[in-house]
């Protein structure tokens, strides 16, 4: 059972949202709420698998919500579901530590898809999203940064990550084994000095180091 916590302020739609959830088989909303005030103590409480939260929200939104889970919880997954989708919103959700982002129109079965892939190690994205994200990583400087010494295999782990693999999708696209996956992504958070996921994408970025 995946359990998830969502943050939505529309009434009507947190509570569409709950009923989509758990009327699907291995899904359960165990809370929802209208903003993320009290997000830490709810997280600590109960123990999602995944967070699904808005990004405008009164009082305490989604950005500021997802620094306060990232710095207690690096690898809990965190989806944003946004009616947002601009350049600026969705990197300012990335550089903070967004496992995923999706459109609200995305349709409800790909929306049960994009919970689990991101529960399963993956990092979702609306096609949109995924388009402005590529677009942008063509308009960077070339020139990668190497003085984090990654191996090339490390490097091409990373690239994967950068690209919404999970763990099982890595060790299938390289020819690997999972634990030999797990293996190259200690080691590249040792060498990045990172604890998470979404920071190792996000110093990726911020470094041109793929």
């Amino acid at each position: 059972m995946i359990r998830i916590v969502l943050y939505e302020d529309n009434t009507k739609l947190r509570e569409n949202l709950t009923l989509l959830i758990d009327g699907a088989p291995d899904y359960s909303v165990c809370g929802a709420y209208k903003n993320c005030d009290h997000i830490l103590q709810q997280t600590a409480e109960l123990l999602p698998d995944v967070i699904l939260m808005d990004i405008d929200m009164p009082g305490t939104n989604g950005i500021e919500g997802l620094r306060i889970v990232r710095a207690h919880h690096p690898d809990l997954p965190i989806l944003m579901l946004t009616v947002f989708d601009d350049n600026q919103h969705v990197f300012e959700a990335i550089k903070a530590g967004a496992d995923g982002y999706l459109l609200k129109k995305t349709p409800p079965e790909k929306l049960l898809e994009h919970i689990r892939e991101a529960f399963e190690g993956g990092a979702p994205m609306t096609s949109s999203i995924a388009r402005q994200v590529l677009q942008l990583f063509a308009r960077q400087p070339s020139g990668k940064n190497d003085r984090y010494n990654l191996s090339e295999r490390e490097k091409e782990v990373l690239q994967l990550l950068v690209n919404g693999y999970s763990y099982k999708m890595i060790a299938a696209d390289i020819f690997i084994s999972i634990d030999t996956v797990r293996s190259h992504i200690k080691k590249i958070y040792e060498k990045l000095h990172v604890n998470s996921k979404s920071e190792a994408v996000a110093k990726a970025f911020r470094d041109k180091l793929v």
